[in-house]
């Protein structure tokens, strides 16, 4: 078998580098290889399709880290007299022709004539999860075959290039529980390749079972384990298949190249707490874990804080959770498309009979997820749907929504009604939103009812989007967030039981349906704002970005948004409370149109709690 070198020109130091074939598979640590060597997988394409692959890596740089290419005509083969090399005793390559994987190979030699037309690329193979788990004091568990560990075909798409279109492959660890924040922590240290790109279950990649992967030979998870998830090289071999050139060659799965480059990425061994990542479940079933900068979440809590004062003294300190802001960020964060529930009637002698809290910080949310670029609709009660489409008209009009959100009502009037609108075809495998919020909508008590804080009835005022929050407990996949500021809003029936203790009425007011995450606040309005600017945090934030892309497609800086201009202000939010005055509708407490919200005038608390949250968000820290 005769081995052979490559001479990497573009995009290398101009030292040429001799890259040496290595049989040995899973490779542990770069540092305890002699002479530094560093890892690399190869694929070699036509020289017409060089441009686009190079494109195609860059865009999709987390299972593509692309090191360098060798262009034609610089490759070299030894001698047909050279000594043999003795490592070389199985397949290095692998041969595609036309997508399909032909054969396997040992050595290129017979290919000498076709190399001259064809580049070779480097793809950087060094983080290993193995050097992880030794960083952190785990064993390493090998696979039961021996052979390299499993990589999986996930339903993610990785961005397309010019004939480049393939899913995202992934190779699993198990991670026992109590080590995975140090695990991740030890992964991130060694710069942006290490950090994973998912934790929890494997069904959010589109993987069906961990014990058949597409490449390799599975790990097996034991109880207590958490699968954790790295984008793989093996990506590449799905990027070649998809082209379908007539030739073209890759590493053998579990083989490397062995260079001596040096990494460009200076592992990050003190991380500063803009890279410190933290690791927050944010969903138990499924299971689903993400991931945030120590900072990031820093300021999210400091956002939950400032919510929680109590200006109506209604004793809600009782009713407070930990990171339940944050929690509800994350979730919302990964969610694609949402449904948000707000409207609270109080009023019994005038029409609407609406109140100025909740609407506002509905639109404020409903604004920021629009500028993410994902799906928002708004359901409402029948009742109110003719003044919530002129609400949204005026508020595109005065520039506080960049489009009308659309709007839509619910009866319920059916046994399986609230599973058939929230799933195509009513299939609670095909959601059709996988978030639902409640910002000041009045919730469902025990007894069936809806109650005001005065314990007055107001269920004839009321459509039963209850039952879709309660139908999604039933629908793997959405996730629901509660906004109140009283405990008898919908949602709160997390905490039903501190409001039946310390809230005045509470005994009967209490709302009884759950939510996921609930956000407790002395104004609703607040919980919705403060939605908005966790949403900018969080996609501000390199560690969540680089987790919420699963490291495909470009990576874009927060400064290429349109985000800061779609925060609440104290101008958006005051254009948007003068829009519901003209309606008439009405403060939930002092019942007097003007600008107020639960008896506080919009030029006092509610103008500075805007600017306390603003600030908050957009400070450095």
């Amino acid at each position: 078998m005769i081995s052979f070198t490559l001479h990497l020109k573009s995009c290398l130091p101009p030292a040429i580098r001799t890259l040496i074939l290595q049989k040995k598979p899973n490779i542990r640590s770069v540092s305890s290889m002699a002479g530094g060597l560093r890892p690399a997988s190869v694929v070699v394409l036509h020289r017409s399709l060089a441009p686009a692959f190079e494109k195609f890596c860059q865009a999709n740089d987390g299972p593509l880290p692309l090191l360098g290419l060798c262009k034609p005509g610089t490759w070299s083969l030894p001698a047909p007299n050279a000594a043999p090399d003795p490592r070389m005793g199985r397949p290095q390559f692998r041969k595609y022709e036309f997508g399909a994987c032909t054969g396997s190979l040992t050595s290129l030699e017979e290919h000498r004539e076709h190399l001259k037309d064809m580049v070779a690329f480097c793809l950087d193979c060094s983080f290993s999860p193995e050097a992880a788990l030794e960083n952190v004091g785990l064993p390493r568990r090998d696979s039961p075959g021996h052979g390299h560990a499993g990589a999986y075909k996930t339903t993610v798409p990785c961005a397309s290039m010019a004939g480049f279109c393939c899913p995202l492959v992934v190779t699993m660890r198990p991670i026992p529980k109590d080590k995975l924040e140090r695990l991740v922590q030890a992964s991130c240290s060694m710069g942006n390749k290490g950090q994973p790109i998912h934790i929890g279950d494997p069904e959010w990649l589109g993987i069906k079972d961990l014990s058949k992967p597409d490449y390799g030979d599975p790990v097996e998870c034991q109880p207590g384990d958490i699968p954790v998830f790295w984008p793989s090289q093996m990506t590449s071999l799905e990027a070649v298949s998809s082209c379908k050139t007539p030739l073209a060659f890759t590493s053998a799965p579990g083989c490397t190249v062995m260079t001596n480059l040096k990494d460009t990425e200076a592992p990050a061994r003190c991380l500063t707490p803009e890279g410190i990542p933290e690791v927050h479940r944010i969903s138990q079933d499924p299971l689903h874990y993400s991931m945030a900068s120590a900072s990031a979440v820093q300021k999210i809590r400091a956002l939950e804080a400032i919510i929680a004062i109590d200006p109506g003294q209604r004793g809600i300190r009782h009713l407070l959770g930990r990171d339940e802001l944050l929690r509800a960020s994350l979730s919302l964060s990964h969610a694609r498309s949402m449904l948000v529930t707000t409207g609270f009637p109080t009023h019994f002698n005038h029409q609407p009979p609406e109140e100025t809290d909740g609407p506002p910080g509905a639109v404020a949310l409903a604004a920021f997820l629009q500028a993410l670029g994902k799906g928002v609709s708004m359901i409402v009660d029948l009742r109110a749907l003719s003044l919530f489409e002129k609400l949204m008209e005026e508020a595109v009009e005065q520039g506080v929504l960049k489009t009308a959100v659309p709007l839509l009502t619910f009866q319920g009037e059916s046994v399986g009604a609230a599973q058939a609108f929230l799933c195509k075809d009513g299939d609670p495998k095909s959601p059709r939103f996988d978030h639902l919020v409640a910002i000041e909508r009045a919730g469902r008590a025990a007894d069936g009812n809806y109650y005001n804080a005065r314990k007055m009835n107001i269920k004839h005022l009321v459509d039963p989007i209850d039952d879709l929050f309660l139908a999604t407990r039933k629908i793997p996949g959405i996730s629901s967030t509660g906004v109140g500021d009283g405990g008898n809003e919908l949602g709160m029936g997390k905490v039903k039981e501190a409001v039946k203790r310390h809230i005045r009425n509470g005994d009967v007011i209490a709302c009884d349906v759950e939510a996921d995450f609930a956000i407790i606040t002395g104004v609703s309005n607040w919980g919705g704002y403060a939605l908005a600017c966790a949403l900018y945090i969080l996609n501000s934030c390199e560690v969540h970005r680089h987790y919420l892309r699963k490291a495909v497609g470009p990576c874009r800086a927060p400064g290429e948004q349109n985000w800061t201009q779609a925060l609440p202000s104290v101008a958006k939010e005051e254009k948007m409370l003068g829009i519901l005055v003209r309606h008439k509708v009405r403060s939930g407490v002092s019942g007097v149109v003007g600008m107020e919200v639960d008896g506080l005038p919009f030029h006092g608390t509610h103008a500075q709690m805007i600017q306390k949250l603003v600030d908050v968000t957009t400070v450095c820290m």
